[in-house]
């Protein structure tokens, strides 16, 4: 197929090891450059975020912190004890000491959190700086922009260190724009399964193994618990109630990686936990259920391609959508089949908003990956929804444009008020 190689390369971009929600990281992994690039403990912090940014941080529990929750903590955490070389496992070598330390320095030090003065949707930037015997002051700056790793300056006391050109318009990595619905499809009917099978079976293990911890721990609103108790074992519930376990955990602090999707751990065990649930509950085999994530992975990267990193539309339910295409796709459906799943998917949940990063985005990844088997089911029982219906248009890619549009300019203002009641009139 035409664009076989950049179908690896953006799972492999995109599918990743992060520890804990992927926007605390991102500040715990600049702080950690900081440090880094000046050499001491900085007596002084200053904290410039994005509002998405700052949104997404505020009620999230910053995971090897002892429960700390915000960007001060986020920022603490990364200064006192990241490792700047693991990017976003930046807190995976955290010990109980250095948790102590954490704390003291957080009572010690002045973090000061600021709105960053660019208009980036995603940027990052901690100035931190100490005063050396002489009373002179030194000064590191490392700013964020883009996505989570993307190291755009480092400076030194001026110096640059490290300056790349960032534009808000770039992609990352390998161009996403080439995916579609149905080369999607010819990709996972193709693909060499030894070209994948390393980067998603570390999904199936990592993800599967946050979402055990989430139904076996007492974790945030513990929503996977609940769905199980209150609807049962059947494979249907079971695929909500996986997802919104790993979510349970990881939201609330849970100190094992997830792979991600599109920048997001949420979005990365949506995409992927529901079709791991229908795959055994129908004895298919290791290749059909890579085959399957594929298709689930790779559907949820085209839907957030357009959507963008962050903003007022929930990443979760492109990921429910995802998921949806890749049960269909499970279940012996092709390029008919999946993109209808979509469009009714899309029809389903499109709307629910992105209020940062916390307990009940797990109830949200229930509702997501329900939009989802609803869009399944509907297809399977000969029903849809047709172009003229609300944003549905005729093509499943020209709805997925349409999805695009709606969130990364029709929720601009959504965005901006939602912003406005967490942070502004708290």
């Amino acid at each position: 197929m035409k664009h076989y190689n950049e179908y690896i390369e953006i799972l492999k971009e995109e599918l990743v090891p992060a520890m804990g929600c992927t926007e605390p990281i991102a500040v715990a992994y600049c702080a950690a450059l900081a440090r880094k690039t000046l050499g001491v403990l900085p007596q002084k912090v200053t904290v410039y975020a994005s509002p998405n940014i700052i949104k997404n941080v505020k009620s999230v529990v910053v995971p090897n912190t002892g429960g700390l929750k915000g960007l001060e903590a986020a920022a603490a955490a990364g200064i006192v004890a990241g490792d700047p070389m693991a990017e976003l496992q930046v807190l995976s070598k955290v010990n109980d000491e250095d948790i102590n330390d954490i704390g003291k320095y957080l009572k010690d030090v002045p973090i000061t959190v600021e709105r960053s003065p660019r208009d980036y949707v995603f940027d990052i930037e901690i100035e931190a700086s100490y005063s050396d015997e002489v009373g002179k002051e030194h000064t590191a700056q490392v700013e964020i922009a883009g996505h989570h790793t993307n190291v755009v300056k480092i400076q030194m006391d001026g110096e640059e260190i490290l300056s790349e050109s960032f534009h808000e318009q770039e992609g990352m990595g390998t161009d996403r724009s080439i995916l579609t619905v149905e080369e999607i499809i010819e990709f996972a009917d193709s693909v060499n399964i030894d070209d994948v099978k390393d980067v998603l079976q570390r999904q199936i293990d990592y993800n599967t193994a946050i979402a055990q911890e989430g139904l076996d721990g007492d974790w945030g609103a513990n929503i996977g618990t609940v769905l199980l108790k209150a609807y049962g074992n059947d494979v249907y519930n079971r695929a909500k109630a996986f997802a919104a376990a790993g979510s349970d955990a990881r939201m609330s602090g849970c100190e094992l990686p997830v792979v991600i999707n599109s920048g997001s751990g949420n979005q990365g065990m949506t995409a992927s936990l529901p079709v791991i649930v229908y795959a055994e509950d129908m004895n298919k085999s290791q290749e059909e259920l890579f085959r399957a994530l594929v298709v689930s992975n790779l559907i949820t990267i085209h839907l957030k391609t357009g959507i963008g990193r962050l903003s007022a539309y929930c990443g979760a339910t492109a990921a429910g959508c995802g998921a949806g295409a890749g049960i269909a796709y499970l279940q012996g459906g092709k390029y008919r089949d999946v993109a209808h799943t979509i469009v009714n998917s899309i029809a389903i949940a499109s709307g629910m908003i992105c209020d940062g990063a916390k307990a009940s985005c797990a109830a949200k990844i229930a509702s997501a990956v329900e939009a989802g088997l609803l869009g399944v089911k509907m297809w399977e029982n000969g029903s849809q929804f047709y172009g003229g219906d609300g944003i549905v248009v005729k093509g499943v890619e020209n709805t997925i444009k349409n999805i695009g549009t709606l969130a990364s300019v029709g929720m601009r203002e959504t965005d901006a008020t939602i912003i406005d009641l967490m942070i502004e009139k708290k």
